[in-house]
């Protein structure tokens, strides 16, 4: 059975357990965080399928952590947990990029029931996502392209690499942005992973000539097709 992957940054402690081992017994594997920095460390790390944020956290609040999660994925789904309850709280909190906010206290049942239709959400929004690479289609939920009759799969980054290629084809896509966005940060060694992750988009593109993965020195990469 599929497990979501869910990060909870929660700074009271009995609330953050009490929620991680509820969800733990609904087959969710749940990463809790006491503050808002080691949140956004673990997102970095291994970006999960939700996050499920209290507002009010020392070090770094909801709402910043929201800002800079935003900043290099605007896919997640984020969801705020608060006891604030003033009409302008919630409008911050969608206005930085939040897609849910429950009010404390609250109870697990609602909770599950919003992290599943955020997610469903989600799936039905990428369900469409099948786009025209040259002569090839590229299915991105599936993670697979398609040539003629045969079809040949693609890794996680490859296919999240390729994404942003699509949507951005034509045009640069910088090499930080992306960086940030997929490797978490731009250092140099991430650039070489990445210099990889093209070599081998290049090859699995390779049998339309019309189809070409450009490197713009000093700004990053431009498909052309």
């Amino acid at each position: 059975m599929f497990k979501i992957n869910l990060l909870l940054a929660e700074d009271e402690p009995a609330l953050g357990q009490i929620v991680k081992e509820s969800l733990e017994t609904r087959d969710f594997i749940v990463t809790l965080c006491p503050d808002g920095e080691i949140a956004f460390k673990k997102f970095k790390q291994d970006t999960p399928d939700i996050l499920v944020l209290d507002v009010m956290m020392p070090k770094m609040d909801g709402f910043t952590l929201a800002k800079e999660v935003r900043a290099v994925n605007d896919e997640i789904p984020i969801i705020f947990l608060t006891a604030k309850s003033q009409p302008a709280d919630v409008v911050e909190g969608f206005s930085i990029g939040g897609n849910d906010y429950l009010k404390k206290p609250f109870s697990m049942e609602e909770l599950i029931v919003r992290i599943k239709n955020l997610l469903n959400r989600s799936a039905q929004q990428k369900k469409s996502e099948v786009l025209k690479v040259g002569n090839y289609s590229f299915d991105f939920p599936r993670q697979e392209l398609h040539y003629n009759n045969d079809v040949t799969r693609l890794t996680h980054r490859e296919a999240h690499l390729l994404f942003n290629l699509v949507k951005n084809k034509n045009q640069v896509l910088d090499r930080s942005l992306i960086l940030k966005k997929l490797w978490g940060n731009d250092d140099f060694f991430n650039a070489r992973s990445m210099d990889v992750f093209i070599t081998k988009l290049r090859k699995k593109l390779k049998e339309d000539p019309k189809v070409e993965i450009v490197n713009v020195r000093g700004y990053g990469y431009k498909l052309l097709c």
